[in-house]
């Protein structure tokens, strides 16, 4: 075969170098495009990111305002209701001690418990609203001292359980408010209703899931209460929290609430 004429070999290789060279720019353009999309992308990540961080810092700052707000009316329902209520209770008994009319003082016996009754009101709602109560720790400690002195006047045994519970886990403000609220209740019922001498007060925790079960040795939920508006308000208030309540008869009453603390 003869080779071919030099005109065409440089013709050949003029040809190769330039699509090597136009294979090499279109890389170029590719590799600078893809350079100025990953730019955009970063500087659009970028944006987002300060827009959140500047979504979260102004939540922060809501946040912050709301628990100023909640230290200010705690103080001032401390400073102002809890002096008046004092004073109410020292002015009756000044009054009760003058007095030697016995219906007078029966009326006065009355005034006394109800004041006594407002001020527990007004420390329930102090624990309430302080911000620095809302651990599991705070929640447990605070309702073992209020189902203590509930039933310390009564012939009731009360047994406390604490099982798996991490102190320092966070519970929200309202789900730690409605979970006092639901456990007042299920006490109370149980007071009531129950005709038991023993009641056990228990907490566990099941990673983010937190229980409280309120269970007694008493007679059971009868069918006609099965339904009461104080079941249906317990049963209310952990749906809100998107939490659950369940009662089970036999061998006494069990009732259990159940919250998820990520919620």
């Amino acid at each position: 075969m003869k080779s071919l004429p030099p005109e065409i070999k440089l013709t050949y290789i003029v040809a190769i170098l330039l699509i090597m060279l136009l294979v090499i720019f279109v890389i170029f353009i590719v590799i600078t495009y893809n350079r100025k999309q990953l730019l955009f992308l970063k500087e659009k990540q970028l944006k987002e990111s300060e827009y959140q961080n500047q979504l979260l810092q102004k939540e922060l700052e809501k946040q912050k305002l709301i628990e100023k707000e909640r230290e200010r009316i705690s103080h001032d329902m401390h400073d102002d209701l809890g002096a008046g209520i004092s004073a109410l209770k020292l002015q009756a008994e000044f009054l009760k001690q003058r007095t030697e009319d016995e219906e007078l003082k029966s009326d006065i016996e009355e005034l006394l418990k109800t004041s006594e009754e407002m001020n527990i009101s007004m420390r329930e709602m102090l624990w309430s609203l302080n911000s620095g109560n809302d651990t599991l720790g705070s929640f447990i400690d605070y309702a073992k001292i209020y189902a203590q002195n509930f039933l310390k006047k009564t012939p009731i045994q009360l047994i406390v359980e604490n099982e798996n519970v991490v102190s320092g886990n966070v519970i929200s403000t309202e789900q730690r408010r409605n979970l006092f609220l639901c456990l007042k209740e299920a006490l109370n019922n149980a007071y009531k209703h129950s005709k038991s001498t023993q009641i056990k007060l228990c907490f566990q925790q099941n990673d983010n899931k937190f229980i409280m079960k309120i269970s007694d040795n008493g007679i059971g939920i009868s069918p006609k209460n099965a339904e009461g508006n104080g079941l249906r308000n317990m049963k209310r208030r952990m749906e809100e929290q998107s939490g659950k309540c369940e009662f089970i008869t036999g061998n006494g009453t069990h009732v259990i609430f159940q919250l998820d603390l990520t919620s």
